[in-house]
């Protein structure tokens, strides 16, 4: 169907509606009039001019068969501003779509660039500082969701009528993850904590409050990586996007000098390829989190009790003389430099004896482990503590002696064997690597 478009005379003193649409009127006065458009390549609809008045044209009124339209005039005595112009008309709404979300410019360091929301999934880093993942995503976002999970599965007894997790390996978790949400309380943040498969909880939790991206740290143990890869295909499937970072150990997985496949199978080999890297900075804690997404109104959720896991509380009082420790960050880095000073008062009396600096007696370890495994601190301050405590006269480098040296070659002796046993499981951890695997050579009292 087309329609007339007719251009009227219009007084110059007189004001009218039709001054408020240019596309509705082309002033008579003009001797030439040109009309060009576009049309779309599906299209069968065309234009047409006819001259048998001057003063009128016909265009189809189906607009969405029309991609681009111009109409423009050119007058032969400078005319008012007003009665000259030139219109773009944008008709097909799959050439022009409109979206919801603004896009984030190229450049990453306008603030604009930043992701609305993302959620942080803490899994076995239970620390605000050291912690790649967690900065990255308070650098990157508006708006951060930390999140822990308790997954079921890690929970009740395995098919040889084992628990999966004692209970005190519980409720040591269970006071890490408490402490890490006061941590983050303390930074204008908090902790939601849910019950749950991550893969689920994690989906559900990103379409609560629209988050861009999840943020999580790597693991290395089959479990755990086959996790991730459910992860992965239920977040790609919402157009979310997973961040991974690398945070468990000593020497960064990135700065390796081979790739993990090629990794020595025996810590010999290991330790002469790594010991001469650069060991990665500590990153500080920040003082100050972004606040929680305010779309969705997520619950924080109650952090779990040992009933709540399935374990009996009487289970942890039945053992007598088992040493008792203190789940959390503060605990943690309280211990280690509690540590850092012992062996550096270790240190001088050995010089000023003239004897051996070997660690003896009740400090013959750190025994700073389980807050190692939590994650609720990080090798790279452990070692970043000793470096700092112990005096110039200890040497930096890996120790040739073994452990019988003290302070932070002893430190870093553990380590390394920490970063072997890491790094082998990860090689190891796949399902291919699975069938090719061969034996890989260890030694006993290597543990932190």
């Amino acid at each position: 169907m087309d329609s007339n478009l007719e251009e009227k005379n219009l007084n110059p003193e007189t004001k009218s509606a039709e001054e408020e649409n240019p596309l509705a009127i082309i002033h008579s006065s003009l001797p030439i009039a040109s009309l060009s458009l576009t049309l779309f390549p599906t299209s069968t609809q065309f234009l047409k001019l006819f001259s048998h008045h001057p003063n009128k044209v016909k265009i189809p009124t189906q607009a969405s068969s029309l991609t681009h339209l111009s109409l423009s005039s050119s007058p032969v005595s400078p005319l008012p501003s007003r009665i000259s112009f030139k219109s773009t008309i944008a008709a097909n709404p799959l050439h022009s779509p409109l979206s919801i979300v603004p896009r984030r410019p190229v450049d990453p360091s306008s603030a604009a660039a930043l992701r609305r929301a993302a959620v942080v999934w803490f899994r076995n880093d239970l620390r605000v500082h050291d912690n790649e993942c967690l900065n990255s995503a308070n650098d990157e976002c508006v708006s951060v969701l930390p999140v822990y999970c308790f997954d079921p599965r890690d929970y009740g007894k395995s098919s040889s009528g084992f628990d999966k997790t004692g209970p005190f390996r519980a409720q040591f978790l269970i006071e890490s993850v408490s402490e890490l949400r006061k941590n983050l309380q303390a930074r204008g943040s908090n902790l939601v904590v849910r019950v749950g498969k991550p893969e689920a909880v994690l989906v559900e939790l990103a379409k609560e409050i629209g988050a861009d991206a999840v943020y999580a740290h790597r693991e290395v143990s089959h479990d755990e990586v086959k996790a991730e890869g459910k992860i992965e295909s239920a977040m790609k499937e919402e157009g979310v996007e997973v961040k991974y970072f690398w945070g468990s150990t000593l020497y960064h997985l990135d700065d390796l000098p081979f790739k993990i496949e090629d990794l020595p199978s025996n810590y010999g080999a290991f330790k002469d390829k790594v010991h001469k890297l650069e060991i990665r900075k500590t990153i500080a804690a920040l003082d100050q989190l972004k606040s929680l997404p305010s779309r969705g109104d997520v619950e924080l959720g109650d952090i779990p009790s040992l009933l709540d896991l399935g374990i009996s509380p009487t289970a942890r009082t039945s053992q007598e003389g088992k040493p008792t420790m203190v789940g959390g960050e503060t605990e943690a880095l309280t211990r280690l430099k509690s540590f850092a000073a012992d062996c550096q008062a270790r240190l001088s009396k050995g010089n000023q004896k003239g004897g051996n600096n070997s660690v003896f007696g009740a400090n013959f370890s750190c025994k700073i482990s389980p807050w190692l495994a939590m994650g609720s601190i990080s090798p790279r301050s452990m070692f970043d503590e000793l470096k700092k405590t112990i005096s110039a006269s200890t040497t930096t480098t890996t120790p040739r002696n073994g452990p019988g040296d003290t302070g932070l070659n002893w430190l870093m002796y553990e380590l390394l064997w920490r970063d072997f046993f890491r790094f082998i499981t990860k090689k190891y951890s796949s399902a291919k690597t699975q069938v090719e695997a061969g034996p890989a050579t260890a030694c006993t009292g290597a543990f932190v």
